[in-house]
């Protein structure tokens, strides 16, 4: 699964409609380029790869009085949205050893409802168990990793982030059955997005091409 097009979609949802260098903005202010792949290129490539397969709808707004070419402004479509809430609940079950779609499913959790977000978490501790698991066929803690030679060292890196992850999920579970934050249709939503004219603090400054379209 692709973490830019998780962000690219879920960007756009949270506007309603938005053109390329606002999502690129407010990945940037998520700082999704620190933790994934979210670079310039990648944001406006996904955001016309998804128009040309139906998942955003692509609307030309005339070009400023100043000139310049012809701004794109990109809508979620339905099809996108059934692709958005497909991605998010298979992010949030997965487990690898990346930590960028995680931290995208996170961001987005509260777009489901409560419940089922619970259901999805609690899912996830299964499959990190399960793969916790697989990994004591070949590794066994008690007896160290030199045993592997330092090989072994990253059997024991695996267990250790398995372990920190279950541990994280249950807190997070504990978190959302406790109350806390507001999911969909509980509420007005946590708004993170930057309004057309804010200015974004951690915007890195690096101008592209598609920033004009």
């Amino acid at each position: 699964m692709s973490t830019i097009r998780l962000l690219v979609l879920g960007a756009v949802r949270m506007h309603g409609r938005a053109h390329g260098y606002q999502v690129r903005n407010d990945l940037e202010y998520w700082g999704a380029h620190e933790w994934s792949n979210a670079k310039p290129g990648s944001i406006y490539h996904a955001l016309k790869q998804m128009a040309k397969q139906g998942l955003l709808h692509a609307h030309e707004i005339a070009p400023s009085t100043a000139g310049g070419p012809p701004r794109t402004e990109y809508e979620i479509t339905g099809q996108g949205t059934e692709e958005y809430f497909r991605m998010l609940r298979e992010a949030l079950v997965t487990y690898d050893q990346r930590g960028d779609l995680k931290t995208a499913a996170v961001g987005f959790v509260v777009d489901l409802p409560r419940a089922e977000a619970v259901a999805l978490l609690k899912e996830r501790t299964l499959r990190i168990e399960q793969w916790r698991a697989a990994v004591l066929e070949h590794y066994v803690p008690e007896e160290g990793p030199g045993r592997l030679g330092h090989i072994g060292e990253i059997m024991n890196m695996w267990v250790h982030t398995a372990d920190s992850e279950a541990e994280w999920t249950r807190g997070l579970i504990e978190r959302i059955e406790g109350g806390a934050y507001t999911f969909a249709d509980e509420g007005d939503p946590f708004v993170g997005v930057l309004a057309e004219d804010e200015e974004n603090p951690y915007a890195t400054g690096e101008r592209h091409p598609g920033d004009a379209h």
